[in-house]
């Protein structure tokens, strides 16, 4: 979507609801749960009813991330009162919404706040914007536009949106406004110490067991991608255990470092016995352009997509997928 972020359209109409409903993509990462609790704090700072929820069924907030602020606001979709407005946060795809993809349609009015350059458009009102390097940075904007205080909860959330989706700012989309507007967030005198370390260094043993089994499986394929390489691993349910989907999320972080390969693949398995693919690049192989051909979405050098029980299958496609792309 390229069209112009309607920053106005999105302020008129938070303001005028009296009740609004924020929806985080489902198996929401900090950036995407951050930003609906960020700014749900800051509306119901003016006064507004307001729910927080992902359309997965009976939704709970994963333990990884109960630290975050404002997690009294989370309600499961079967719980879900139909509001006034209805906003998506860092959600490129309708679908990706889940069981509350038809509150979403059915909504007087629907916002969708959102940094992914894959995104649809599929608000009433669409505020896209994929030069932002978060969905966070720019809940931080309408925060401002709203003309909220930025306390120390909000920043918190703010901050931990940002500081994963640029990988502790060594990302590309990493700029000089981002580290002022971190700067803002550092100047309310929210526990960044602790923050950080509750998002990248905190983890529960099997977590830790499972990412070395994970790593001991991975496979190099050095001809992938017309010989710039590809690197994946898979994580079956049985791998993960009693953890979380978004447990699996950080394997990633640890793979995408091999020096060989410019590709890395997380495969994970779902309870559903389904296959969901993580990938992220390192240079100008875009993975978001991949992702889509398979049905997902994301950035140039992160994505994802859902894919089948089959994972030999997807492994191969992805190969074949990887190589019509160097060949363009």
């Amino acid at each position: 979507m390229t069209s112009v972020p309607d920053w106005s359209g999105a302020v008129a109409a938070l303001r005028q609801a009296d009740s609004v409903l924020l929806i985080a993509h489902v198996t929401p990462d900090p950036d995407a749960l951050g930003s609906a609790l960020a700014l749900g704090l800051a509306l119901r700072s003016l006064g507004k009813s307001v729910q927080v929820s992902v359309g997965e069924p009976a939704f709970n907030v994963p333990a990884s991330l109960m630290f975050l602020p404002g997690t009294e606001l989370v309600v499961s979709p079967e719980n879900v009162v139909s509001p006034d407005v209805v906003v998506s946060c860092d959600t490129a795809s309708i679908h990706r919404l889940g069981v509350l993809a038809g509150v979403v349609k059915s909504a007087p009015v629907s916002i969708v706040v959102d940094h992914h350059a894959t995104n649809e458009g599929f608000g009433t009102i669409n505020v896209v914007d994929a030069t932002s390097p978060a969905t966070a940075s720019m809940v931080l904007k309408l925060v401002d536009l709203l003309d909220i205080e930025l306390t120390q909860e909000i920043a918190t959330l703010i901050y931990a949106g940002i500081a994963t989706d640029t990988g502790s700012f060594k990302y590309r989309g990493t700029s000089s406004d981002t580290l002022r507007s971190v700067a803002r967030l550092f100047d309310t005198g929210f526990d960044h110490t602790t923050t950080a370390r509750l998002l990248f260094d905190d983890e529960p043993f099997s977590a830790v067991r499972m990412l070395g089994q994970a790593m001991s499986n991975a496979v190099l394929v050095s001809e992938a991608a017309g010989g710039r390489g590809l690197v994946y691993t898979r994580i079956s349910s049985h791998d993960r255990g009693n953890l979380d989907e978004l447990a699996m999320e950080r394997v990633i972080d640890t793979l995408r470092r091999t020096h060989e390969a410019e590709v890395a693949c997380v495969f994970k398995q779902t309870d559903e016995g389904v296959w969901k693919a993580s990938l992220r690049s390192k240079t100008d192989i875009s993975v978001g352009r991949l992702a889509s051909e398979f049905g997902g979405g994301g950035h140039t050098m992160a994505a994802g997509y859902t894919g089948t029980t089959n994972v030999d299958a997807m492994v191969t496609d992805l190969l074949a997928a990887l190589d019509r792309q160097v060949r363009q």
